[in-house]
């Protein structure tokens, strides 16, 4: 199964990516992992990418769309996939369909202060990346993962000041997908306002997968 997570920053998309990462067996694909694996492998689109970041500057269409093709080509994601962070515009949507057409497009719905509550609380462990909370998912010890005892920390554009332009943002750019794949009759809506373990049933149930 093929699918896209789309959703404002902090509706738990990559939380509930790694549990159907696990339900599907499939490959949970973020935009910012490829960059990062493009750039320590240091080959050529990785090179570009590091020196766009380096500038300052953020990764342009075509550069994004060409290291999204080439990681769809690998052999873990034949079968299917979750795709996290892209597509972010309609030109991106469009490219996408035409080297790797989706099966279903899950739209993670949650208000503007639910945004706010999940990313002013959320911590990011520095070694492996898990996503903790301060309210939801604390640590057992303030500041250390649970997972691998690395340092958990809140990330600069998980500060209030950061928050309402991420909204923004995304409302310009990505909101835009949401009509653009209901009208392709791809588009499935999840209320994400609950814990994780009830937008998973939610989810299962969106996309046909109660049995699992």
């Amino acid at each position: 199964m093929k699918l896209i997570f789309l959703g404002p920053p902090g509706a738990g998309k990559g939380t509930l990516a790694v549990r159907v990462k696990e339900l599907l067996n499939a490959p949970h694909i973020s935009t910012g992992a490829i960059f990062r694996e493009a750039i320590a492998a240091k080959t050529s689109l990785g090179l570009k990418v590091k020196a766009i970041i380096d500038s300052g500057k953020l990764v342009d269409d075509e550069t994004t769309i060409a290291l999204v093709k080439e990681r769809l080509a690998q052999a873990d994601a034949q079968k299917g996939y979750i795709l996290d962070g892209f597509p972010r515009t309609i030109a991106q949507a469009e490219a996408l369909a035409t080297f790797s057409p989706v099966d279903t497009v899950v739209n993670f719905d949650i208000p503007d202060p639910g945004v706010i509550e999940r990313l002013s609380g959320r911590r990011v462990c520095r070694k492996c990346g898990f996503n903790w909370h301060t309210v939801f998912n604390p640590t057992k010890q303030e500041h250390v993962c649970d997972t691998c005892g690395g340092e958990v920390y809140i990330r600069d554009d998980d500060k209030p000041e950061a928050i309402g332009k991420r909204l923004e943002v995304y409302r310009e750019q990505t909101a835009p997908l949401i009509a653009f794949y209901r009208a392709k009759g791809l588009l499935v809506d999840i209320d994400a306002s609950p814990l994780v373990d009830e937008i998973l049933i939610s989810f299962k149930k969106a996309v046909g997968l109660q049995g699992l």
